[in-house]
């Protein structure tokens, strides 16, 4: 039982409860409920907007009944969900190199050298001889077209794969090594059947990739990339014959140029074979440690000499 002394004090904290609550939702009321000028405009907007799409649909329609070709075009237009998606290569792109701390062995300025003419051509047949860490940002580059890799190392490749099941790769086996650089450069230069545009599979030039896969052979490349095999010790097959089997498949091409690219050019192998068998006329540019060739196909004009 409460004593009265008591009484008088909680009816007052009573009535000040109910002061202030009722107090509050004045307060709460002034600040969400719209003032009459509001209201008025918010009518004005929603009868111009009313009036504004009864317009349009209007002009619509009339178009649509002078343009009987109209609903068609407008069939073609994709939907909103799926026009502002990016592409899976690029989306599965930037995932792997935002999560992985290895970078592609390319610098960015060698990078842009490739990328201006995928800009200009892809989507594309783009051939690549190595298989590496740049592989998924070059088939993402070349998005719609069709990014095939070449590569010396059979467990390397089942690694990738097992990571980038997506990429198509192929293994490739090079019976040369880099202390043959000096011989291989001879016979290049001195035999004649090493001068002569033909499939590499039938070429009698000791410096032709006689393995290459049939999928590979039997395509039009609009750009070679030159980045593999392994180079840089005694005991690597070297470059040798993946750069003159490059420049031949240039210049087997049906028709139109070839843009190959041969990267690491600071080194002996490299920059002397990219010279002689791909043709120092051909030279496009150099950036770095990646020099640029353009090549036309032979095929669309016989006679051309090898290099001009």
């Amino acid at each position: 039982m409460r004593s009265k002394s008591q009484s008088p004090i909680n009816v007052k904290l009573i009535l000040i409860g109910i002061f202030l609550v009722f107090l509050l939702f004045l307060v709460l009321r002034s600040t969400y409920s719209p003032s009459p000028e509001q209201q008025t405009q918010s009518l004005d907007h929603s009868s111009v907007v009313s009036k504004s799409s009864s317009e349009d649909q209007e002009t619509d329609e009339d178009h649509q009944s002078s343009s009987p070709s109209s609903s068609s075009s407008s069939s073609v237009a994709c939907p909103s969900n799926t026009c502002n998606k990016i592409s899976p290569s690029l989306a599965n792109a930037l995932v792997h190199y935002a999560t992985s701390n290895v970078t592609p062995q390319q610098t960015l300025k060698e990078i842009s050298i490739s990328l201006r003419v995928l800009e200009k051509k892809s989507p594309c047949n783009f051939l690549v001889f190595g298989l590496g860490h740049d592989s998924l940002m070059w088939t993402a580059l070349n998005h719609g077209g069709r990014t095939v890799f070449l590569e010396e190392d059979k467990s390397w490749i089942e690694q990738i794969q097992s990571q980038l099941p997506n990429l198509e790769s192929y293994h490739v086996i090079y019976d040369t090594r880099i202390t043959q650089a000096d011989e291989l450069m001879e016979i290049g230069m001195s035999n004649k059947d090493c001068k002569k545009v033909t499939d590499p599979r039938f070429s009698k030039c000791q410096l032709a990739l006689k393995g290459l896969p049939q999928q590979v052979l039997e395509i039009d490349w609009d750009l070679i990339m030159v980045d593999a095999p392994t180079g840089w010790h005694d005991g690597a097959p070297g470059r040798m014959s993946a750069i003159y089997t490059a420049g031949l498949i240039a210049r087997n091409k049906l028709d139109g140029e070839t843009d190959v690219f041969v990267h690491d050019v600071d080194r002996i192998v490299e920059d002397q074979f990219s010279k002689a068998f791909l043709c120092e006329s051909y030279l496009v540019e150099q950036e770095g440690r990646i020099r640029h060739f353009n090549i036309p196909s032979h095929r669309a004009r016989l006679g051309r000499p090898f290099c001009p």
